[in-house]
């Protein structure tokens, strides 16, 4: 039976407005001319013996875990996970200790791109949205939400876009078995803007970062700019989403593809 393959994935790209200011990757490339001369010298011999004076091309990259489409372990979010599930709780786990079958799993897309930016979506959002298309959430299905920010990725206002997941609706879906979520926003949350706009007008600090804080009671991991989200019918689709190890980090890169067989 034909697959056809839906990339979700965002290309790590220097230049452009993916992140804020002071968090944005930066790549060196090096073609294969700029690396001739140093492995002449080392081999001894001159830069014209190697194929038309070429060796190999290179791209040197500064970038943190949390650049490009990744995948966030619960330790991002907080020290400890699963206080709801166990007393106290336990140490969050990290990157390269997550559970590999969470990865790999049916997906379900929920679309939020009418919500305003910096909309805060509920528990009553979400459940009217699953009976719009239909869908009963299964355990270790992977939930994605489809915001306005996808198709602001790359521009000026991209970081302040879309609509936002709050603690209570998270927590909705951790609490029917879902463990990976992802969004094509900046943050699972709604856009820091909004958040610190709240909190001048009176709210509460508790709505800082409160849906990453859910994994605080029940672990799990978010994917965050994700892409094509839109091409994605509602349901009836597999994503695969599995996480670089890096040793004890907070989240790790990934090459999200949608799987759509027939």
């Amino acid at each position: 039976m034909p697959r056809r393959y839906i990339d979700l994935s965002v290309a790590l790209r220097a230049g452009i407005n993916s992140d804020p200011p002071g968090s944005l990757p930066q790549i060196e490339y090096l073609n294969h001319h700029d690396t001739a001369a140093r492995m002449a010298e080392y081999m001894n011999v001159p830069v014209s013996a190697l194929p038309e004076g070429e060796y190999a091309a290179v791209e040197r990259v500064q970038i943190s875990t949390h650049n490009g489409t990744h995948v966030d372990a619960p330790y991002h979010y907080f020290s400890r996970q699963d206080e709801r599930l166990i007393p106290g709780g336990r140490p969050s786990m990290r990157i390269d200790e997550m559970p590999l079958e969470w990865f790999h799993n049916p997906g379900v897309k929920l679309d939020f791109r009418h919500f305003p930016d910096g909309y805060v979506v509920q528990p009553d959002d979400v459940e009217a949205e699953l009976r719009r298309i239909g869908h009963v959430l299964k355990p270790l299905e992977i939930v994605v939400v489809n915001t306005r920010a996808g198709s602001r990725y790359g521009e000026e206002d991209y970081v302040d876009s879309g609509c936002g997941m709050s603690k209570a609706a998270t927590l909705w879906l951790l609490e029917r078995g879902i463990r990976v979520v992802g969004t094509d926003g900046w943050s699972w949350d709604a856009p820091f803007s909004f958040t610190r706009q709240r909190i001048a007008e009176g709210g509460s600090p508790e709505l800082i970062w409160e849906g990453h804080r859910a994994g605080r009671e029940i672990g799990y991991s978010h994917i965050e700019k994700l892409h094509n989200l839109e091409i994605l019918p509602p349901d009836g689709f597999e994503v695969v989403c599995f996480p670089v190890k890096v040793h004890r980090g907070s989240a790790g890169w990934t090459r999200a593809v949608a799987i759509i067989e027939g």
